[in-house]
C-alpha cells in the first residue's frame, strides 16, 4: 500500500541551518525592503539556497504576524482607457520588487460601484490603496483616508483633504496646446472639457478659460461643452453639439485623446476634414495614438511614471513612521506635434 502526504513546508529556520547564518539574518535576506543591510554575498547565499530548497513564504502566517497582508488595492476608473495600463506598469515596478501584491479593480465610473469596489478591498485587508478614479469630492475616501488606511491618488486629486495626490501639470499642457493653435492662426478654438466632478476636467477647462483670455480669445457660451465621461461616444455627442451651435470655429482642443477620436470621427462623418476643415487636439498621448490617422497632436503626460510616483508614496505611507509627504506632486507634460492641426484656411467648409 502506497501512503502519500504532504512535503513538509521548508522555513526560515531550515534556510538557516543550511546556510549556517541566524534566522533573523535568513528573513531580512528575504525580504527586499530590508537586504541593504546585510552583504551581497550573503543576500545571494540565502535567496539562492531557499530557492533551491523550495521556500514559499506563507504571506497568511506573516500577515497575521505583522498585521499586514502585503495586497495594495488598485482603483481605476476604466479598464479599456489605454492610459492606466502604463500607470499600473509603474505602480508594480515599485509594488512587486517590495513583495505587494497588486488587486485591481474597474469602476467604470459609477461612484456606487467605486464604493462597493472599496469596501471589498478593506474587508480584503489590503495595506493601502492608490487610487485613480477619485471625483473631485469623495467623502468616502476621505473618511477612508482618515480612519488611517493609507491612500495616494493617481491622475487625480481630491479637494479638501489631505489624502496626497500624484497629477501631471493640467494647467500647463492647456496652456501650451492654446498657444500653439494660436501660433498655428487658430482664434476660435473651441474645448471639449472633461467631466466637472474630476479634477482633471476642471483643471483643464479652467485653465483654458484663463488662457484664451490671456491671448484675447473669442469665448462665447457654445465654445466649450462638457463631457460626462472621458470616452470616444461622449467625444461625438460633444462635438455634434458644436457643430449644431452654429460658432465657426476652427479648432477643438480636447481634455483628453478619447475625447479626440470621437470628435474626428463626427467631423468626418459631416463631411468635414481633420486638419483641413478643423483642427483637432488631444490630451495624455495614450499608446498606438501614432497608428490612427490623422495621428493626433497631444500633449503627453508621464504615465510610468505617475504611476511609479504614487507607489513610491503609497510604500513611504504604509512602512515609515512619521513620513514627509507633499499634499501634491506634480509631474511635467509635454507637448507632442503630429498631424491632427494645420493653419486655418481662408475660406472654410465648416458650414457643411
Amino acid at each position: 500500500m502506497v501512503q502519500t502526504g504532504m512535503k513538509k513546508a521548508i522555513t526560515l529556520r531550515d534556510i538557516a541551518r543550511e546556510t549556517g547564518v541566524h534566522v533573523s539574518t535568513v528573513s531580512r535576506a528575504l525580504d527586499a525592503r530590508t537586504q541593504a543591510s546585510l552583504t551581497a554575498e550573503v543576500v545571494e547565499r540565502v535567496r539562492a539556497t531557499a530557492e533551491r530548497m523550495g521556500y514559499r513564504p506563507n504571506r497568511l502566517a506573516s500577515g497575521l504576524r505583522t498585521n499586514r497582508t502585503m495586497t495594495v488595492g488598485l482603483v481605476i476608473p476604466d479598464i479599456t482607457n489605454a492610459v492606466f495600463p502604463l500607470i499600473v506598469r509603474g505602480i508594480e515596478s515599485v509594488l512587486e520588487p517590495l513583495g505587494y501584491a497588486s488587486i485591481i479593480v474597474n469602476t467604470d465610473n459609477l461612484s456606487e460601484r467605486e464604493h462597493r469596489l472599496v469596501d471589498l478591498l478593506q474587508e480584503r485587508g489590503v495595506d493601502g490603496v492608490i487610487h485613480a478614479a477619485a471625483t473631485r469630492n469623495d467623502p468616502k475616501i476621505v473618511e477612508m483616508a482618515a480612519r488611517g488606511i493609507p491612500m495616494v491618488t493617481v491622475n487625480r486629486s481630491i479637494e479638501h483633504s489631505d489624502i496626497p495626490a500624484v497629477v501631471s501639470d493640467d494647467a500647463r499642457g492647456v496652456q501650451m496646446m492654446l498657444q500653439y493653435l494660436y501660433d498655428q492662426g487658430h482664434r476660435r478654438i473651441a474645448h471639449l472639457s472633461g467631466p466637472a466632478q474630476s479634477s482633471t476636467g476642471q483643471a483643464r477647462r479652467q485653465a483654458f478659460v484663463e488662457a484664451a483670455q490671456a491671448l484675447g480669445l473669442e469665448l462665447p457660451q457654445a465654445a466649450i461643452v462638457e463631457s460626462a465621461r472621458y470616452e470616444e461616444d461622449e467625444g461625438r455627442r460633444a462635438a455634434l453639439r458644436l457643430l449644431d451651435s452654429g460658432w465657426p470655429f476652427t479648432a477643438i482642443l480636447c481634455a483628453n485623446d478619447r475625447l479626440a477620436l470621437g470628435a474626428i470621427a463626427v467631423l468626418r462623418a459631416r463631411g468635414l476634414d481633420c486638419p483641413a476643415d478643423v483642427s483637432v487636439t488631444g490630451f495624455n498621448d495614450m499608446p498606438l495614438l501614432d497608428l490612427i490617422l490623422p495621428r493626433l497632436t497631444t500633449i503627453r503626460i508621464q504615465q510610468f511614471e505617475v504611476g511609479k510616483a504614487s507607489a513610491e508614496i503609497l510604500v513611504r505611507i504604509m512602512t515609515e513612521t512619521t513620513p514627509r509627504i507633499p499634499r501634491e506632486t506634480v509631474l511635467p507634460v509635454f507637448l507632442v506635434e503630429r498631424d491632427s492641426v494645420a493653419p486655418p484656411r481662408a475660406a472654410s467648409r465648416r458650414a457643411c
